[in-house]
């Protein structure tokens, strides 16, 4: 059975350094970051009662931020924020919604099921990348998958900031298509 109790006292000393990790690579301010971390400290402190135990506390407080990224993004009506949830996010009948990083297991709390799932799913990702116009793809790839920086593609592919959020926008996009044809 598992452990439903959490120790919100460790959560700053235990999670903030990877929880500030995680958020800075997608809103990439850090006073920004902080308070989507305060915000998610607060939110998990809220709703300790519906803590299960099926993930890790870690896990658990993870889902919490992902919300306040994407609801960060939804406020400020930006098109990377549209273009984020876009592909993140997955209409169902039976719920409001679910989220794709969700789909995709923690790596420190994996199954043998997981871990096949996880296999499948990034076939299904590579499949799709395959399908992309060339530039799409390489301008996805390098911002999503290898983490370069704005700047760097930018120089290295000789376009403008605002050609390469508008060739993300399209690659998520088209992603996002071929993923709900072939794999969800």
């Amino acid at each position: 059975m598992p452990n439903h109790t959490i120790d919100p006292n460790n959560w700053v000393k235990l999670y903030s350094d990877y929880l500030f990790n995680y958020t800075i690579t997608r809103v990439n301010d850090r006073e920004i970051a902080q308070d989507l971390i305060s915000e998610t400290f607060l939110a998990g402190l809220k709703s300790m009662a519906n803590f299960k135990g099926e993930a890790s506390e870690r896990t658990w407080l993870i889902s919490i931020l992902k919300r306040k990224i994407i609801d960060y993004y939804r406020k400020i009506n930006s098109n990377k924020g549209k273009a984020e949830v876009r592909m993140g996010y997955i209409n169902s009948d039976d719920d409001e919604g679910d989220w794709l990083e969700e789909r995709v297991a923690d790596p420190f709390d994996k199954t043998a099921e997981d871990s096949i799932e996880n296999s499948e799913l990034g076939d299904a990702i590579y499949d799709c990348l395959g399908k992309l116009p060339e530039k799409q793809a390489d301008v996805f790839k390098m911002k999503t998958i290898l983490g370069y920086d704005t700047e760097t593609i930018c120089n290295e592919l000789d376009i403008t900031a605002s050609n390469l959020w508008v060739i993300i926008h399209r690659a998520r996009t088209a992603l996002a298509d071929c993923m709900e044809e072939n794999w969800f």
